[in-house]
């Protein structure tokens, strides 16, 4: 699969069904950033009216991982990826479209580089920030993500 803003939305599609049924969309992707959104509706709310936080993590993590996706298929390599830790801090009630922006394809970059340079895994931290349709942070995470080159 060509890590591409369609591709990658038809992959939720097939791979992540629940992500794909709670809204979340892939808007744009290049080598330094990765744009996701999400809108506010029944499927995904929470008690309180407002955006269930694991639909905002799914948004939110999709933006920094088809980074690092985005990486490794222009590294030519076959690398395995995986999250190994998150951190999650929310500010205000998520209503609305929320759009969550990763600008750190350099770091993962760089991460992927190394792994291949040394053949060790490496681990490094991505972030992503959520926003309101006025621009307001609702959200910001943290994820830890390993990488490693596989072995034949």
């Amino acid at each position: 699969m060509k890590i591409t803003k369609s591709g990658l939305n038809k992959f939720l599609l097939l791979k992540l069904p629940s992500a794909f049924i709670c809204g979340v969309r892939v808007k744009q992707i290049d080598e330094d950033k990765c744009v996701v959104t999400v809108k506010h509706r029944w499927i995904n709310q929470n008690p309180f009216n407002s955006m269930y936080f694991a639909v905002q993590a799914m948004a939110a993590e999709l933006s920094t991982g088809a980074l690092v996706m985005f990486q490794i298929q222009k590294s030519d390599k076959k690398i395995s990826m995986l999250v190994a830790n998150n951190k999650s801090n929310f500010t205000k009630k998520a209503t609305g479209r929320i759009t969550f922006v990763s600008n750190d394809g350099l770091l993962a970059q760089q991460a992927i580089q190394q792994a291949i340079a040394t053949g060790e895994g490496q681990t490094f931290w991505m972030k992503s920030i959520g926003t309101n349709e006025s621009g307001v942070q609702v959200s910001e995470m943290d994820f830890e993500w390993s990488v490693r080159v596989k072995s034949n």
